[in-house]
């Protein structure tokens, strides 16, 4: 019998496709573990090899942590190197259960915008536009720079915008850019684009909750100025 690798079974047997099709807790912990060493022995497959380890700690991972390369490595199909492997992706759930999850800001105000999204368009002699992204709850999701300019120009692709929303899975954005002049006050060119990015947004059933135009000192928002 020849020796099986992940890309030579069927399709509906293979853990990494399936991964791919159905999400990541679709796998059982075998399939996770053969994904991490790829392959088995002549005489069995990765995951036939995983659920033989798993058995054989009585199918608890915690269990499973507990050995060391030379335990592993006792397992036909195993070697120093899947071994190493097992063993620190076993320690990586271990430190994952120890940190603290990440707190997301909550952006439900111009001023939580602007605290939040300063440091970032602090000092800078040209323009950029940013898009941040939130969730129905107005937490944070990402932010993306979508155009960087000159001192009173930047070129915005709207598509872009919507790409990312989608992407990110964002409920909601707030448009920021800065003014390196120091005008505290929405252009119309910064209406216009505003007005074509909302109506873009609508049709996907994505709100614009706010622009924030951004100087050194201070901030303008167009929902607090009633434009939005």
């Amino acid at each position: 019998m020849s020796k099986l690798v992940i890309r030579e079974w069927s399709e509906a047997d293979r853990p990494r496709e399936k991964l791919l099709e159905q999400g990541r807790r679709s796998l059982t912990d075998a399939e996770l573990l053969a994904i991490l060493i790829g392959s088995g022995s002549r005489e069995e497959t990765a995951v036939a090899l995983c659920r033989r380890i798993l058995s054989n700690v009585r199918n608890n991972l915690h269990n499973l942590s507990k050995l060391d390369v030379n335990d592993l490595c006792k397992y036909k199909g195993i070697g120093e190197a899947k071994a190493i492997s097992l063993i620190a992706a076993l320690e990586l759930g271990r430190r994952r259960t120890e940190a603290e999850p990440e707190a997301q800001p909550i952006l439900n105000s111009s001023r939580r915008v602007y605290d939040f999204f300063k440091s970032q368009m602090q000092d800078l002699p040209h323009e950029e536009f940013w898009v941040l992204y939130l969730n129905t709850a107005c937490k944070f999701l990402d932010k993306q720079l979508i155009g960087r300019g000159g001192n009173d120009f930047t070129p915005v692709d709207i598509r872009l915008i919507l790409k990312f929303a989608l992407q990110t899975n964002a409920n909601s954005l707030i448009l920021i850019h800065n003014h390196p002049s120091g005008t505290l006050s929405a252009s119309q060119a910064d209406k216009q684009l505003t007005k074509k990015i909302v109506q873009a947004a609508n049709t996907m059933d994505i709100t614009v909750n706010d622009h924030v135009i951004f100087t050194d000192r201070s901030y303008f928002s167009f929902r607090d100025e009633g434009l939005i």
